[in-house]
């Protein structure tokens, strides 16, 4: 399962995002102000695999000693594949 997350760490909606894919052991995709939570210790006990979309991460200023271990770089041909790939794919909180 992906889990699509494009608000920010400080909503309930990015909040609710990434609690579903921490609870359904799910692979997250983060996205526009999503992307705030690859920042160090905000996906600390997150067992999934996270994707930043790099462009966004790039935009909003990010830098690579931010993120978070593990964390995975994407582009737009890799979101699309990771949505054809699995199973089923919520989102957009």
């Amino acid at each position: 399962m992906l889990v699509i997350v494009k608000s920010g760490p400080d909503t309930v909606d990015g909040k609710r995002g990434v609690k579903l894919a921490r609870d359904m052991a799910a692979d997250l995709f983060l996205m526009q102000n999503g992307v705030y939570f690859v920042q160090k210790e905000r996906l600390e006990d997150f067992c999934g695999t996270a994707y930043v979309l790099e462009d966004d991460r790039r935009l909003r200023g990010i830098r690579d000693d931010e993120l978070g271990k593990g964390v995975k770089r994407a582009d737009y041909d890799s979101f699309v594949d990771l949505m054809t790939e699995n199973d089923k794919v919520a989102g957009m909180f």
